[in-house]
């Protein structure tokens, strides 16, 4: 309830953008349904305010780190462009926000382009070394390293194989894209 705390409570005016980040580590693929990243942006987008997941690629030792070492110039660039354009032109049509993920050591000159969601897993679960489910510890994990079939115009295949700047558009309308009165009863 976060985001609802800073929109109605915190906020002295409407809000015109929320930008959940910037990230410590990537959110891509079908992965972003664990991030708080994804979810406060989507939060904010259920408000009808426009809203910027933003994240930064990072190595693992570095998800969720806070580390001084990561540079996030490359990111803060791409956040102030895509801020600026969604506040002077709004999201894409048929757009609840925009999911930006930076490749490592992006700059300003580094290409950006439109990706759709990957339909892998990005994040792939691995189960803890413990003896039994209540012992301390969290879930660990590993990143997708084989990109033969990643879709070409997801953001996994933009950020992972050609080290550009991933911009995908997301909308909170989750219904399977399928005639409805087509289904039995």
């Amino acid at each position: 309830q976060v985001v609802q705390h800073g929109l109605f409570e915190l906020a002295e005016r409407s809000v015109d953008l929320v930008v959940s980040g910037i990230n410590y580590g990537e959110n891509l693929g079908e992965s972003i349904t664990v991030s708080g990243t994804i979810g406060a942006a989507l939060e904010s987008a259920s408000f009808r305010v426009p809203s910027i997941a933003i994240s930064l690629q990072t190595s693992h030792e570095h998800y969720l780190s806070l580390s001084e070492e990561i540079d996030f110039s490359g990111a803060a660039y791409f956040l102030r462009l895509f801020a600026k354009r969604t506040l002077e032109h709004g999201l894409p049509p048929k757009t609840d926000l925009l999911k930006i993920d930076v490749p490592t050591r992006a700059t300003r000159a580094t290409p950006w382009r439109w990706t759709r969601l990957s339909q892998r897993r990005y994040f792939l679960p691995v189960k803890p070394q413990r003896r039994r489910p209540t012992d301390p510890g969290a879930m660990g994990f590993t990143t997708l390293e084989n990109f033969d079939q990643v879709e070409r115009d997801s953001d996994v295949y933009a950020v992972r194989v050609d080290h550009v700047v991933s911009v995908t558009p997301l909308t909170l309308d989750m219904t399977a894209p399928i005639a409805l009165a087509t289904l039995p009863h």
